[in-house]
């Protein structure tokens, strides 16, 4: 793998900064949890620091108490809600016999072309196929250069040693990263994604259809196989995406409610037990009241941030894959490397 941010990758793409791409797509979403969590406490302990001493205004009223109720209200609502709309998607997979026959059926059917293209039977892994159809890609990407390398057509080699360029650095690149990956993880979507197959696609047919009168019957056919395996990694990749979307969503339930049960029950201690009588003295110079409040709001409101991040990841996802096939919604998604728009 020369260079894992090329133009072609995902990140190298859309051109963000390596922090914005973490907290929207790499980073472990218990861990951006953590860190937005860390960060709305070091807040609230600043705020409790500076503001109207908090002991004062709780002796001349109820904030906390009618704050954390407002907390318990949204916890409750928040987690039914997340659990009714995971039930909601997995009772997709609740079909009847001919729904799930049909679905079998067009399953094999789709494997049968591509194992057509690989010339045996495709691996079952996820991260497996991909492999093997990103170096499908890239050998018969080969075979076009070979076939045209005798072409009078000077342009037509040139832009052909471009585009077979592109398309084989790209296919080792993806290939290494799904050595490394495992379906259910988000490394084998994020390896997907980084393949910029819509746009490679629109590249070799415009290829051949500028280039079709100087072309012969065997620089056609490598034309073709090449759109062909193209075209294929398209719905397996879709296929995964809508998989790797259903286990993201137990994930989120799950997740969420592993943080909803111990933030009800923080809120709830808060507001039956929690008395600035109990809680005396200061800590670096910080009423430890204030460390207490901070401490039970942050907690309280983890489930929140888990659903923040978790819906970072699938609503950037979905906005970055929002068409199968050779359209090409974002103009970040071309590549410069096989445009010939500028070519002298």
């Amino acid at each position: 793998m020369k260079n894992p941010l090329s133009s072609d990758t995902l990140r190298g793409r859309t051109g963000e900064s390596r922090i914005a791409h973490w907290v929207l797509l790499d980073a472990n979403r218990w861990l951006l949890a953590g860190v937005l969590s860390v960060l709305t406490f070091v807040t609230f302990v600043a705020l409790g620091a500076v503001a109207l001493p908090l002991r004062e205004v709780m002796e001349h009223g109820s904030p906390v108490e009618t704050a954390f109720q407002a907390l318990i209200a949204a916890l409750l609502t928040g987690v039914t809600l997340v659990v009714a709309i995971n039930q909601l998607v997995l009772s997709q997979e609740l079909g009847r016999l001919g729904d799930q026959h049909g679905w079998m059926s067009e399953a094999m059917e789709y494997r049968r072309k591509v194992e057509e293209l690989f010339g045996s039977v495709g691996p079952p892994d996820p991260a497996q196929f991909l492999q093997a159809l990103v170096t499908t890609s890239s050998d018969r990407a080969e075979r076009l250069q070979e076939a045209v390398a005798d072409s009078a057509d000077d342009a037509l080699r040139s832009r052909t040693d471009r585009l077979v360029e592109n398309v084989c650095r790209n296919s080792e690149e993806i290939y290494a990263q799904l050595e490394t990956s495992d379906f259910g993880e988000f490394g084998v979507l994020r390896s997907g994604l980084n393949y910029n197959y819509s746009w490679k696609i629109y590249a070799v047919r415009r290829l051949r259809d500028e280039h079709e009168e100087s072309l012969d019957d065997e620089e056609l056919e490598a034309f073709d196989d090449l759109i062909d395996s193209l075209t294929l990694f398209g719905p397996a990749l879709e296929h995964f995406k809508s998989l790797y979307f259903q286990w993201e969503l137990v994930h989120l339930t799950r997740s969420i409610l592993y943080a909803g049960l111990p933030g009800v029950v923080v809120a709830t201690a808060t507001v039956l037990y929690l008395d600035p009588g109990l809680v005396p003295g200061s800590t670096l110079g910080v009423d430890n009241l204030v460390w207490l409040v901070s401490a039970c709001t942050t907690i309280a409101l983890v489930p929140f941030f888990l659903l923040a991040a978790y819906v970072f990841r699938i609503a950037t996802i979905s906005k970055r894959t929002g068409s199968l096939g050779p359209f090409i919604l974002r103009h970040a998604e071309r590549t410069a490397a096989i445009d010939w728009d500028d070519e002298e």
